[in-house]
C-alpha cells in the first residue's frame, strides 16, 4: 500500500518521529526540517551509525526521546554527552531496530546501504508511514518489502531522488496507463564515463559503484 495523502494532512497534532541515520545528508535535512517546524513535529528517536557528538547534539536540540548508535566502540561518547538529560541512550544493532520499533507516526528510513533493512522493515511491519531514502533496501529485498508494506498496512513514501521524482510525475488517478518507466543517467559516477570504461570496471575498494555501507554489531547496551 503506497498512500500518499495517510501522512496526516488535516491532522493540527503533533507528530511524531523517528530518523533512522540522523547524521548522514538525508537524516540532517530532515533534522533542519524538524527545528524549523518545533510546533508540528516531537522526535521520537535518533540513530547513527558512528558519529556520537553530532547524534548527541541532534538529540538535545530536538529533545529526542530516545538516541541509539550502532557501533558500541562510540556508545560511552554518546552515553557521556547525553549525561544528565532524560534521553535514553543505546548501542548495536538491536538498538537500531528498537528505535524503529519505537511509536513514531512516521519514519526516515535514511541509514546508507543494506544495514538499513532491518530497521526499515522493523518500521514497515508495525504499519508506520516510512520515508525511504534508503533505496540499497529494495534492490536488496525488493519484493519482500513490498510484500510486508502490503501485509501490515503501512505507507511507503519515497524520498531517494530518482524515486521520488518518478513518484511526483505519476497520474495516481491513472496508475494503469503506465506501460514502463525509463530512468537515464543523469548524474552519479558513471555520467562521463564511455561504454569501454563502464564494461571494464570492477568492483574494488576504490570503484565509484562501490555503497558504502556500516556494519552494526550484534550486542546492545542500554542506559536510562
Amino acid at each position: 500500500m503506497i498512500a500518499p495523502d495517510c501522512v496526516g494532512a488535516g491532522n493540527e497534532r503533533m507528530r511524531r518521529v523517528t530518523i533512522l541515520g540522523s547524521t548522514g545528508s538525508v537524516g540532517q535535512n530532515t533534522v533542519d526540517l524538524l527545528l524549523r517546524n518545533p510546533e508540528a513535529f516531537e522526535v521520537e528517536g535518533l540513530t547513527a551509525s558512528r558519529n556520537a557528538a553530532r547524534l548527541a547534539e541532534q538529540a538535545r536540540a530536538l529533545r529526542a526521546r530516545f538516541a541509539a548508535i550502532a557501533d558500541p566502540v562510540h556508545y560511552p561518547a554518546l552515553k557521556e554527552a547525553l549525561a544528565g538529560t532524560r534521553i535514553e541512550t543505546a548501542c548495536g544493532a538491536e538498538a537500531i531496530v528498537e528505535a524503529a520499533l519505537r511509536p513514531a507516526d512516521w519514519v526516515m528510513a535514511a541509514i546508507v546501504g543494506a544495514a538499513g533493512l532491518a530497521p526499515t522493515l522493523a518500521a514497515i511491519r508495525r504499519g508506520a508511514i516510512v520515508a525511504l531514502a534508503n533505496k540499497e533496501a529494495l534492490v536488496c529485498a525488493g519484493a519482500l518489502v513490498m510484500q510486508e508494506v502490503t501485509r501490515c498496512h503501512a505507507t511507503l513514501l519515497p524520498v531517494d531522488s530518482e524515486h521520488n521524482a518518478i513518484w511526483q510525475c505519476f497520474d495516481l488517478a491513472r496508475v494503469e496507463t503506465i506501460e514502463r518507466i525509463i530512468l537515464t543517467a543523469s548524474g552519479g559516477p558513471f555520467r562521463e564515463r564511455n561504454f569501454e570504461e563502464m564494461r571494464t570496471s570492477r568492483r574494488s575498494r576504490r570503484s565509484p559503484i562501490r555503497i558504502g555501507a556500516w556494519e552494526p554489531r550484534s550486542q546492545s547496551i542500554r542506559q536510562q
